[in-house]
């Protein structure tokens, strides 16, 4: 599970989450206990909720996946979800990472 601070300005609403999930996963989303759970291309299971004003997501990888452009797009769909509901890039994400740490 990997938590994602939101940048100032961008809402921890699970709502407008929800709409990019929708927007840039074109796969059924279901809500469960206040996650919103999906699966798509190389990611076999994905839960994305709202916690203390940051966005969790836990994935599990389709292991079963070989095709590389399957697995290409899945990664480039996930990285352009990330930015758009964090307001980070993926290099700012991983810069954050590491911050906490070293703290």
């Amino acid at each position: 599970m990997q938590a994602y601070k939101l940048k100032r300005g961008y809402s921890p609403d699970i709502e407008r989450i929800q709409s990019l999930l929708e927007q840039h996963f074109p796969s059924e989303i279901k809500e469960n206990n206040g996650k919103l759970v999906t699966s798509y291309g190389a990611i076999s299971e994905m839960e994305v909720w709202i916690e203390d004003k940051k966005l969790l997501v836990d994935t599990v990888s389709d292991t079963d996946v070989s095709d590389e452009n399957i697995v290409l797009d899945t990664n480039k769909k996930f990285r352009n979800f990330l930015n758009d509901a964090t307001g980070y890039t993926a290099k700012e994400c991983v810069k954050q990472a590491k911050k906490n740490v070293t703290k």
